[in-house]
């Protein structure tokens, strides 16, 4: 049977190498919640083997919850279960409840295959794998002031850059990514100099909805009263409809449309140095603020 591009596990081929990518959309808590608190936990491992509604993984350690081990998990949505095999490496949201008693009603969700057993397919589109030192193009947006910049225009400054859209329902992705943000804005606030040298953007890919008044509000209710509603160190911007895709694709990020207006969708965090080429990518939403500033002091050195 060949693998099809099916919602909502989704497949990307990032340059030669195959990679899924991680869906933003709202997912309602397990349905078998009743009391307790949900917990959710990044996952990380190898597919033994699947059922009509489990899949069986040798997987990493997962602090706070249990140490490396080879156990079924229930998929929350039993339809995904033909696009994994035997030997995939996958990512994935592991949604639990904890008790008294421990944890309770383990089921995953937001499945990402990060390598392919059987890379039998290859989607439409090809997506770059941003590397430090590649070239970024001299992209148009349009920002939350109605102005048209260009990534070229902050030559000689780290430019750092995320993806995100407003609507975006889950908290560990475009609003944890705008929360980072924000700190590594209040981080380099306290460095006049380092300040001077470095800009934020955070990039739309809803241009349909993120219109420049949509993108003021959002940035000013998300930048913190020590900006004084100020865009001078941080745009919120969205590229032009036509050009959309040029720059997904270039900074590896996909997106599809999911249920009730939300986006499937990767994510993608660029440190871009003084000349114009990448200096850091993060792919995830793993990194930590700190993290990031380290690199952006390396870059602007």
């Amino acid at each position: 049977m060949s693998r099809k591009q099916t919602f909502p596990l989704l497949i990307l081929l990032l340059g030669l190498s195959s990679v899924a990518f991680v869906g933003c959309r709202q997912t309602s808590p397990p349905s078998s919640i009743q009391q307790g608190t949900a917990r959710t936990f990044s996952l990380r491992g190898k597919v033994i083997s699947t059922d009509a509604t489990h899949v069986t993984l040798a997987h990493e350690a997962i602090p706070g919850f249990m140490e490396a081990m080879t156990m079924p998990y229930k998929l929350k949505d039993p339809s995904i279960v033909s696009e994994l095999h035997p030997g995939d490496t996958i990512t994935a949201t592991l949604h639990v409840i904890q008790d008294e008693g421990g944890f309770h009603n383990a089921e995953i969700d937001n499945i990402v295959i990060v390598a392919q057993a059987r890379p039998d397919y290859k989607p439409a589109k090809q997506y770059n794998v941003p590397k430090a030192g590649d070239a970024v193009p001299d992209f148009s947006l349009l920002n939350q002031n109605g102005h048209t910049i260009h990534l070229d225009q902050f030559r000689g400054k780290v430019l750092v850059a995320t993806f995100i859209y407003t609507r975006c329902p889950l908290e560990d992705y475009c609003p944890r990514m705008t929360h980072n943000f924000a700190q590594i804005d209040r981080t380099l606030a306290k460095d006049a100099t380092l300040y001077q040298k470095t800009h934020l953007v955070s990039i739309s890919f809803d241009p349909k909805y993120d219109t420049p008044s949509v993108l003021k509000k959002y940035g000013q209710s998300n930048m913190g009263p020590e900006s004084k509603g100020s865009f001078a160190h941080w745009d919120f911007a969205v590229p032009p409809a036509k050009e959309l895709d040029q720059v997904l694709e270039f900074f590896g990020v996909g997106v599809t449309p999911g249920e009730d207006q939300t986006l499937t969708h990767s994510l993608s965090t660029v440190v871009i140095g003084r000349d114009g080429k990448i200096a850091a990518w993060y792919p995830s939403n793993d990194w930590k603020p700190e993290e990031v500033v380290e690199a952006i002091k390396k870059a602007a050195a």
